[in-house]
């Protein structure tokens, strides 16, 4: 059995607001393992963003542990929070956030170089290809389409060759064409990397995809999770 890359215990998130404490989250635990893919789904505010927030070390819960890579995110301050993510973790955002003032080519090396990486140029020229963004290389985000901006935020979270990448409704902005390509992107770098998937989503097609799947309800996980035969 592969070793759970991602794990969350009994997390909790509670926010204070002008009625009281609300509680967002209820005492969720689930676990990935190496390699898996993991669909979060549910209704809209039922805290899939929060969750996503708090598993990938950028927000912290109330109470409860989450452990990302062996580290125990929950005992470490924002600093070793966030080497942690320098060093394991790529995102793939619905609003794709690029740096405008920045080429796609220049986009995918910028996290290589704040990393050292020597190579950052041809391997950043290297994915770019790979997303099928080869004559892209200097136009920038205002000049790329919706499609074209999603591959180029793909290209930079995979060059980095994170453990897990989270992914927070990355077809949301796309049309049902563009979507399906980027999905068909996603999962063959994911396939070739070995990357840990975590995603959410509110569009079936993409948690079919998945070889997990879990619902968040209000904040806490409907039962029992589904074990899924991914579409290919």
């Amino acid at each position: 059995m592969s070793q759970a890359v991602v794990e969350a215990r009994a997390v909790r998130k509670d926010v204070a607001s002008a009625e009281g404490t609300l509680s967002i989250l209820h005492e969720v635990s689930l676990s990935v393992s190496s390699g898996d893919s993991l669909a979060i789904t549910g209704p809209s505010g039922s805290g899939k963003s929060t969750l996503l927030g708090i598993l990938a070390g950028l927000d912290l819960p109330s109470s409860g542990e989450v452990i990302l890579a062996g580290h125990k995110l929950t005992a470490m301050d924002e600093e070793g929070r966030a080497k942690v993510r320098a060093d394991h973790v790529g995102f793939v955002f619905q609003s794709f956030q690029l740096l405008p003032g920045l080429t796609a080519l220049e986009n995918v090396m910028l996290p290589l170089e704040l990393h050292g990486a020597g190579d950052a140029r041809q391997k950043a020229s290297d994915f770019l290809a790979r997303v099928g963004l080869s004559e892209r290389l200097s136009h920038y985000p205002q000049q790329l389409s919706g499609g074209e901006q999603q591959r180029v935020a793909i290209a930079r979270a995979f060059a980095s060759e994170p453990r897990v990448l989270f992914a927070d409704e990355p077809t949301g902005n796309l049309d049902m064409h563009t979507g399906a390509h980027v999905i068909d992107l996603l999962f063959e770098l994911n396939r070739e990397q070995g990357t840990t998937l975590v995603l959410i989503t509110h569009e079936e097609r993409l948690a079919l995809r998945c070889q997990r799947r879990v619902e968040l309800v209000a904040g806490a996980l409907a039962e029992p999770e589904a074990e899924l035969s991914p579409a290919l």
